[in-house]
């Protein structure tokens, strides 16, 4: 028993001194790999929960109940990263998490895998080539959003133009090549869309509109170009920060394009007539985020993007972030049931965003940074504009790290008053959202 005693004693005193040395090579939460800390590795961990009030779409029903308005909980994203450079010239990435987790949810749903891409280093940041399950997408800044840096509520998400409908939650399955040339920041990619069969709410009918083909995919190729004027970003994730506090000057404007032969489908003159199309999409944008006063902390925060999406003709998809909602009785609603609003469609798309970060330490320890937004389209289904705008204010508690969103977000309702109109506004709605986010980075 002594000498059992003596074993266990020694494995503990041994697991607290490497514990300790190994806690001496962590700095900026990286676990140094090497002396000089060149290689490393690093664990993140991001909670984003809301409490919510939504004005449901006419026709709204949960579980065949109708509802005109409901006032939920959820868990909006929950994640986990972990990466690093683990040796000179190799880097790896993964992320699990889970998302849109509410009352209407599957139960022990569980985390599931986002990203889980390896990377090499060919010439010193000019170039990397990487493959996997990535976010390394094309098009705009905020294809591939960093969702702890989030200016507001939360990212533009129709920049992630094909989410969970040929892709993991904007993840593809690619082949990527990145790097910096001097101030030019570049990323081209080819990926290979997934079965448009496993995405929710599929519909093998064709119709007039366009949508997305079951046909066997063909590759898609992207790219994104940016030219960073001022302060120099990093490019060691997909991930694009929202909002840097004051913390850098930064200003890019970029351009990008996404596009895949034959992506799309719609009835042809007969019902054996089937035409393809090609997805064909065009961006420009500019981000800029400045500290105004370094003494004070106060910053500025803005980004405008304009977009020219071609997914064939007649194409509309809804977006319902975590849908509180399950059903519908009013099918000429475009919108669908819930939160829904047609965000996704073929047509041009501009989007601005801005925010004030007011000086440090205004409520104690503590600071406030409104900011509002503006979605702005004209889609081909639709027969006038579609406005969706949000505003509302984060109370810093501790930076990204502990803040509280409130959201103001207002939506248009949509309406085909006949069989093969154009749908037409009838109706806003609204939500009002609130959220508390934690991130441990």
């Amino acid at each position: 028993m002594k000498h059992k005693f003596t074993k266990i004693t020694a494995f503990i005193f041994t697991l607290i001194t490497v514990t300790y040395v190994q806690a001496q090579k962590i700095q900026d939460g990286k676990l140094w790999l090497n002396e000089d800390g060149s290689n490393y590795f690093k664990v993140t961990l991001i909670s984003q929960v809301w409490v919510r009030n939504t004005d449901m779409n006419p026709g709204t029903t949960i579980n065949g109940y109708p509802k005109s308005s409901y006032t939920d909980i959820g868990v909006r994203r929950a994640r986990l990263q972990a990466y690093g450079q683990i040796a000179d010239r190799v880097f790896i990435y993964s992320q699990i998490g889970m998302n849109n987790f509410n009352f209407l949810s599957d139960r022990k749903a569980g985390f599931f895998i986002h990203d889980i891409t390896g990377e090499y280093e060919i010439a010193r940041k000019r170039l990397s080539l990487g493959a996997g399950l990535t976010a390394w997408n094309g098009l705009s800044r905020y294809a591939a959003p960093s969702v702890g840096s989030i200016l507001g509520l939360d990212a533009p998400l129709f920049e992630q133009t094909t989410n969970d409908v040929t892709d993991q939650f904007l993840r593809k399955l690619s082949i990527y090549a990145k790097g910096k040339l001097g101030k030019l920041d570049y990323r081209l990619i080819m990926s290979s869309p997934m079965a448009v069969q496993k995405s929710s709410n599929y519909n093998a009918a064709l119709t007039d509109y366009s949508t997305y083909s079951a046909m066997p995919a063909k590759m898609q190729w992207q790219g994104y170009f940016q030219w960073q004027f001022l302060d120099e970003e990093a490019n060691t994730t997909p991930y694009a920060t929202g909002t840097y506090l004051g913390t850098k000057r930064v200003f890019n404007v970029g351009a990008g394009f996404q596009y895949q032969p034959d992506a799309m489908w719609r009835k042809g003159v007969s019902l054996t007539d089937t035409i393809t199309s090609p997805m064909r999409h065009f961006a420009v944008d500019a981000y800029y985020d400045a500290p105004l006063n370094t003494a004070t902390g106060t910053a500025i925060s803005a980004y405008a993007a304009y977009m020219n999406l071609q997914h064939g003709p007649g194409y509309i998809r809804n977006q319902s972030t975590m849908n509180p909602a399950n059903g519908s009785t009013m099918p000429t609603i475009i919108n669908g049931s819930g939160n829904g609003y047609p965000s996704f469609g073929s047509g041009s798309l501009l989007y601005a965003q801005v925010g004030y970060k007011f000086k440090n330490n205004l409520i104690g320890s503590t600071t406030v940074l409104p900011y509002a937004s503006l979605q702005y389209a004209k889609y081909d289904r639709l027969a006038g504009k579609m406005n969706y705008w949000e505003a509302g204010a984060s109370w810093l508690l501790k930076g990204h790290t502990s803040k509280l969103t409130f959201a103001y977000q207002n939506r248009p309702i949509f309406e085909t008053l006949s069989p093969g109109a154009k749908a037409v506004q009838t109706d806003r709605k609204s939500s009002i959202v609130l959220q508390y986010q934690v991130f441990l980075n």
